[in-house]
């Protein structure tokens, strides 16, 4: 298969470029080199550092890809509230130019959204069909970019599909750059830090380790399109992921706790029944084993 992978060069995105060079695809990364990292990408890789906003047609003309990976974002949340132009213009307009340069070429699109930011607080594990109450700007443009694959689907008969990631970690997940806490966590750990939990930690979080979601995008290249939540079903709370963190890195370090933060969710939790019908996906890692396989990697960094 020849496919472009928008952000190959970052955290997610790099593990799906190493999972399609596994299986012996052609793999074109389209990236600007903003947050990824020259050092993600692989040999073997054609390379096109470019921005999706100005230059995915011109990748894709020259490519003609069968499939394209689109993880290119920006996925700060604190950056979305400050600067919603840029969050819009980037999530936004950045996905209209991969959808109209795939139209043109009849790519198939695998879109990486999010379940979280979008889904708002869950009393429970949140189907595909739960209301829809982003707090953040990150979540109304990752919302507006499904709403617009959904639209090219009905309009032009294409088969994109659209993923809510849970909360996403594993190895190479950038400790100083729009990273998760487990990231925050180990990295302060291992330098001698002292990690800091907003509020009380009794928030939860949906965690999926990143090489049960390339498995998860992969599969979805297959699918004949719509919407489908990548997670695990299950509910971590900070205090007890911490816990967790310490044992598999052999640290105690008691955390420091801080106000929390204005407009953070309570409960975040995906239920990924239909990924598991429809795509034969279910998470393979166990979170001890997930923290256990980041901490090895950021150790070692």
């Amino acid at each position: 298969m020849r496919a472009v992978v928008t952000g190959g060069a970052g955290f997610i995105g790099s593990h799906v470029v190493d999972a399609l060079l596994a299986r012996w695809d052609e793999v074109h990364v389209l990236d600007d080199f903003s947050k990824g990292k020259r050092r993600n990408v692989p040999e073997g890789v054609h390379v096109h550092e470019a921005d999706i906003r100005a230059d995915t047609g011109r990748v894709f003309d020259e490519v003609k890809p069968e499939v394209c990976f689109h993880l290119a974002a920006q996925a700060d949340v604190r950056v979305s509230v400050e600067r919603p132009d840029f969050d819009a213009d980037v999530n936004v307009v950045g996905t209209l130019h991969v959808l109209e340069a795939a139209r043109k070429h009849g790519t198939k699109i695998v879109f990486s959204s999010t379940g979280g930011a979008i889904y708002g607080e869950c009393e429970g594990p949140a189907p595909e069909d739960h209301p829809r109450a982003p707090l953040a700007p990150y979540g109304v443009s990752k919302l507006a970019g499904e709403e617009y694959i959904a639209a090219y689907n009905r309009l032009y008969g294409s088969g994109h599909v659209s993923l809510r990631f849970g909360n996403v970690y594993g190895p190479r997940q950038d400790p100083k750059g729009e990273a998760g806490v487990v990231a925050i966590f180990m990295n302060r750990l291992r330098e001698g830090g002292t990690p800091q939990i907003f509020g009380d930690g009794t928030q939860t979080r949906d965690y999926v380790y990143v090489g049960d979601v390339v498995a998860a995008t992969l599969a979805a290249a297959e699918h004949a399109g719509g919407v489908l939540n990548v997670g695990t079903g299950a509910e971590t709370s900070v205090l007890e992921l911490y816990e967790r963190i310490q044992r598999v890195a052999g640290v105690e370090h008691e955390p420091k706790l801080a106000e929390a933060r204005p407009g953070e969710l309570q409960r975040s939790v995906l239920d990924a029944s239909l990924a598991k019908r429809e795509l034969g996906w279910e998470p393979q890692h166990s979170l001890d084993e997930g923290l256990a396989e980041t901490w090895a990697w950021i150790s070692s960094t």
